[in-house]
């Protein structure tokens, strides 16, 4: 992945809520999960403590029940950092990008791309943590996939909430602790 395509990408990107307002029949299942979201103090706290700044991309759609279920975590986490700049983009209206971070050979979502401050490519993860595999294998195994808006039991949703969130805290070391940036930032 090259800095132009993330930068080019990154900048058509929205804001969460202009995000949601391009389908506003679908915005309700994100907006109750929006309400089950809470940090801890502990997490807002770990969060206050990011000092490089994070370009985030989440290539999503609107429709997508597992997007409707983390994304309004992902948020969550975004908006207790001056340091995260969060966009989201539709998977299909970027089918360049949408290629290059296939999964499993599938065109996966929520796909989250993290960058440096100048858009070098740092990590990806998607379309779900560790926490929300297992729990979707779960019901999947059994008679039902889980449905958009479906709630999500408190522990499964604490789970992948952190789960996103060592994944920020993750990148936030990388970027501390890159050398290039050490030197950029004089520290």
């Amino acid at each position: 992945m090259n800095t132009q395509l993330l930068s080019a990408a990154f900048e058509s990107g929205l804001a969460y809520d202009a995000y949601l307002a391009t389908d506003p029949s679908r915005a309700p299942a994100w907006r109750i999960a929006e309400s089950q979201s809470h940090l801890t103090a502990l997490q807002q706290s770990l969060l206050n403590s990011f000092t490089r700044r994070m370009p985030v991309l989440v290539l999503s759609g609107v429709w997508c029940g597992d997007c409707a279920q983390q994304g309004p975590m992902l948020q969550s986490i975004a908006c207790a950092s001056p340091c995260i700049d969060l966009r989201w983009i539709d998977r299909d209206a970027h089918p360049d990008l949408r290629d290059l971070v296939r999964i499993c050979g599938g065109h996966r979502v929520p796909t989250v791309l993290w960058m440096a401050e100048d858009f070098e490519f740092v990590s990806l993860l998607g379309d779900r943590t560790l926490p929300r595999y297992r729990a979707v294998a779960s019901r999947q195994l059994g008679p039902a996939c889980p449905m958009p808006g479906a709630l999500l039991p408190a522990d499964e949703a604490a789970a992948t909430l952190q789960a996103w969130l060592d994944e920020f805290e993750r990148v936030q070391l990388i970027l501390r602790l890159s050398g290039r940036l050490r030197q950029l930032h004089g520290d």
